[in-house]
């Protein structure tokens, strides 16, 4: 989440020390009670409020609902109109970095999520898809706001959000395709059950990526031409940047009040989800850090190689799994179980990457 030009950047030297918590927006800080208690409202609803699925099903995007059509579309276009898509231009400013930033997210992130959705939910073929979407998923502005308060390299933090958003719209489908029904084959695993081909996964991302993707890009292009940077990332996206979260709240309220009867009468269902997306941000970051440290990268590209690695587009993974399976799915259901255990993992990470800058005499000067 961009902050303000004119103002000390949450991750300046002289805040570095500032009580993270104190340093996040209300709005970010409450972001995992607001998502739970969205969990609670479904679930209420879907207990009190008979013919909800037949109500949403009444017009239809494709095979998606138009109301939860609408929620994810309003959940991905603040995030991608907070882009610097000027800023790809500077992807030769480090090569090394760019080079290690790409295999981890386009070879190793989903790579590492297929190995720990077999070994943790080989008998949930739904759920272990769900969470394989989550991996092929790479970050995009939302990593923004933990590089900052790590004190990472903004500026190669906005490049490579802004790359990797183009670069989802060509490669997720194929990826998709790749880690569900070629790789398990290969390994003589279960493949999974695809009722639409590549192209229509495709379809499905480029309208839920794609549309908000040219919005994003065309309102940033636009005003900052009307009226300038500063006046378009403190007045324009303060305003534009709670509908991302109205729309992932409407999406959660509408997955859990659909999905309330596998929820209550299969209490473990979340832990099991949740167990190797855990596993999956903690290997990432880490991973992440230690090959910015081998390759010998300022404390500020290093955080930002982590924090990009170990982040994921919930969204997008979400708008797939209730394009491609339905909303009532268990691919659904993890993959709004994501943004639930990635905020304060990464949160605390935050914490971490600060305490190794400490603990290591790093300086935080690029």
């Amino acid at each position: 989440m961009t902050t303000q030009p004119n103002t000390p950047r949450v991750g300046d030297p002289d805040q570095a020390d500032a009580p993270i918590v104190v340093r996040l927006s209300a709005m970010d800080r409450m972001l995992p009670m607001w998502i739970g208690l969205a969990m609670v409202l479904g679930l209420i609803l879907g207990r009190f409020v008979p013919g909800l699925n037949e109500a949403l099903d009444a017009v239809k995007v494709g095979e998606t609902s138009l109301p939860i059509a609408l929620g994810l579309l309003l959940m991905m276009y603040p995030v991608l109109a907070k882009v610097r898509y000027n800023e790809i231009g500077l992807i030769t400013a480090d090569r090394r970095m760019m080079a290690a930033s790409l295999v981890m997210n386009w070879v190793v992130g989903p790579l590492v999520m297929f190995t720990l959705a077999w070994l943790l939910l080989a008998d949930q073929p739904a759920y272990r898809t769900g969470v394989i979407l989550v991996g092929l998923a790479r970050c995009i502005a939302m990593v923004l706001l933990w590089n900052d308060l790590a004190c990472g390299d903004r500026e190669m933090a906005a490049v490579l959000v802004a790359l990797n958003a183009v670069f989802q719209v060509i490669a997720y489908a194929a990826l998709g395709y790749f880690y569900l029904q070629v790789l398990p084959g290969w390994l003589g695993l279960e493949q999974s059950t695809l009722d639409v081909s590549m192209l229509g996964i495709a379809k499905i991302v480029a309208i839920f990526l794609g549309i908000p993707l040219v919005a994003g890009y065309l309102t940033r292009t636009l005003g900052e031409r009307a009226k300038g940077r500063e006046w378009y990332e403190t007045k324009l996206l303060p305003r534009i940047s709670p509908i991302a979260l109205w729309g992932l709240l409407f999406t959660v309220v509408v997955l859990f009040a659909l999905q309330g009867s596998t929820i209550t009468s299969e209490p473990l269902t979340v832990a099991r989800i949740a167990l190797p997306l855990l596993c999956y941000f903690f290997i990432m970051w880490f991973l992440g850090f230690a090959i910015g440290r081998a390759l010998s990268l300022t404390y500020p590209r290093t955080t930002t190689l982590a924090f990009t690695a170990a982040s994921n587009d919930f969204e997008l993974a979400i708008a797939v799994a209730i394009g491609v399976f339905g909303v009532t799915s268990g691919q659904a259901l993890a993959g709004v179980v994501g943004p639930l255990i990635e905020v304060p993992v990464l949160l605390g990470l935050v914490y971490v990457a600060l305490w190794l800058r400490r603990r290591l005499s790093w300086s935080i000067g690029v």
